[in-house]
């Protein structure tokens, strides 16, 4: 039943056909305006039948006919002869679209079926990569299967496609089943990724579909991709016992798969205390306004965890804890890897300090300006040393070369006041004074190009090293304009490789060219 081709395929399809006809006819609401169907693949065997349905429908009923898409049915079609049993869909499920993914038997050209092989990595690639880019306005897709009692681990190794963008850029889609419904979406990528960034993701069945959608007439590579079938977990979770130890959410770092319910029972010697610290945490889905866990989390002590969050600790009153991890049917992340701890309750941190959150650092870190827990806790109530640091008018403790550097390093920004130059004058980033005419004359007056750096124009000069050298070997007046969401450089090289600079770390700085 693999084999679209196949006399089996067919019979089977014309029945489910004729099956999905019969139900239709049923609701007022689908049955008038229904156009055709048809069966795109088989799984499981023959258990699961994927398929398409179109209709035309008044837009005035669009909202109730989706109602009645979204209710489960069971459809029998009685036997046409008396040595044949009766034809059962025993659960039919349908979701709403987008038309352009659908492929009508005819529009093969660009469609693939890939089983894995057992011990395998099998590799799949879009049409004429890398030599030539994928084909302009063209509906691509890959069906990709195991052997029944697997689950599949597909990874992109090189990524290229167009840049994501408001005006219906090319995607590539993965869904957890063989029919591109939205509910069962695992990811949607466009852009370009580092062959560092993880790109590896997991099915909860042993069916994965695969989708590019090209939308544009811009020329990239695409992508390469291979994937393989692994066991099925037989189970998640688990007992954890002893004084300390690490879990992560299944198949970390890869992306879990989607419809994973585990749950971990932490138990340390009775008299301690335990505390969970998670390292890294990314369970993210788009959409999902936060502070709100509607669909993957994690769950302790009552309270759900999600999206994304720097390192953290949930610690117990009692000697057991329970950790809880659920995902739903779509949108999966590289989830977390966490580490529990047995603890005395009277003396938490042994040898060093305690955050308010619950995580310990070294005793040397408190007081030295850099905020090492999340919450600032090591850098309140300070006496600052006045040979090497200065207080900020809201208690801060920051390094004295830290004054008059143009940062606003304490956050209220005292460590910038009575920094000024005489009347007419302009102070440089480096704590020189000029005359305001040298400001924005395309000359480096400074030495360090914070004179140039906040002009409106933005000119280029000659290279120092304190300028910004575009690919093509020009620089530029503007003292950061990497990754600032704006073109500066003609060969556009300065908005290249952002995945790590869009987001600001300072307001006058962003972190570029690093990975995760």
């Amino acid at each position: 039943y693999e084999n679209s081709n196949s006399t089996e395929f067919a019979n089977l399809a014309n029945k489910v056909k004729e099956a999905l006809k019969v139900l239709y006819s049923g609701v007022p609401s689908l049955g008038p305006y229904h156009k055709e169907s048809a069966v795109t693949a088989f799984s499981e065997g023959s258990i699961i039948a994927y398929y398409w349905s179109e209709f035309s429908i008044p837009k005035y009923l669009v909202e109730e006919a989706e109602r009645a898409m979204a209710e489960e049915r069971v459809v029998t079609l009685p036997p046409r002869a008396r040595a044949l049993s009766s034809f059962v869909l025993t659960s039919v499920v349908a979701f709403p679209t987008d038309p352009r993914t659908v492929q009508t038997a005819q529009d093969n050209s660009c469609s693939f079926a890939l089983h894995a092989r057992s011990g395998e990595l099998t590799r799949f690639t879009t049409p004429g990569f890398p030599d030539s880019p994928y084909p302009a306005r063209a509906r691509c897709q890959w069906t990709l299967r195991g052997d029944a009692d697997s689950v599949l681990s597909l990874t992109f190794h090189s990524f290229d496609v167009a840049s994501c963008d408001d005006r219906g850029s090319d995607l590539v889609m993965v869904y957890d089943t063989l029919s591109p419904v939205e509910p069962r979406a695992v990811v949607q990528l466009c852009g370009t990724y580092p062959p560092s960034y993880n790109l590896t993701f997991l099915s909860s069945q042993n069916v994965l579909l695969v989708t590019l959608i090209t939308n544009t007439e811009r020329r990239h590579p695409g992508f390469e991709a291979t994937f393989s079938q692994l066991s099925k977990l037989s189970s998640c979770g688990g007992s954890l016992r002893g004084t300390h130890g690490t879990f992560s959410s299944p198949y970390y770092p890869g992306h879990y798969p989607p419809n994973m319910n585990c749950t971990w029972d932490i138990q340390v010697p009775n008299n301690q205390n335990v505390k969970v610290l998670f390292k890294l945490f990314y369970l993210v889905e788009p959409n999902i306004p936060p502070g709100s866990c509607p669909k993957d989390y994690v769950e302790v002590n009552g309270e759900k965890y999600c999206g994304e969050r720097p390192q953290f600790v949930v610690t117990s009153k009692s000697s057991r804890i329970t950790v809880r991890f659920h995902s739903d049917q779509s949108y999966t992340d590289t989830g977390f890897l966490a580490e529990y701890l047995s603890y005395d309750s009277s003396d938490p941190c042994p040898g060093k300090f305690m955050c308010n959150t619950g995580r310990c650092i070294r005793n040397e870190l408190r007081c030295d300006g850099w905020a090492d827990c999340t919450d600032y806790s090591d850098e309140l109530n300070c006496q600052c040393n006045a040979t090497y640091q200065f207080m900020c008018k809201n208690k801060l403790c920051k390094p004295l070369f830290w004054l008059c550097d143009s940062v606003n390093d304490c956050g209220d920004n005292s460590d910038e006041l009575e920094c000024s130059c005489p009347a007419q004058t302009f102070r440089c980033g480096n704590g020189k004074c000029l005359p305001q005419n040298q400001q924005c004359d395309g000359t480096d007056n400074c030495g360090d190009g914070s004179d140039e750096a906040m002009c409106d124009l933005v000119r280029t000069v000659a290279c120092t090293k304190h300028t910004y050298r575009c690919h093509n070997g020009l620089c530029l007046s503007k003292r950061n304009p990497e990754c600032d969401g704006k073109k500066d450089c003609s060969d556009g090289s300065d908005e290249k490789d952002c995945d790590c600079g869009l987001r600001s770390f300072t307001r006058q700085s962003r972190v570029v060219g690093g990975t995760n």
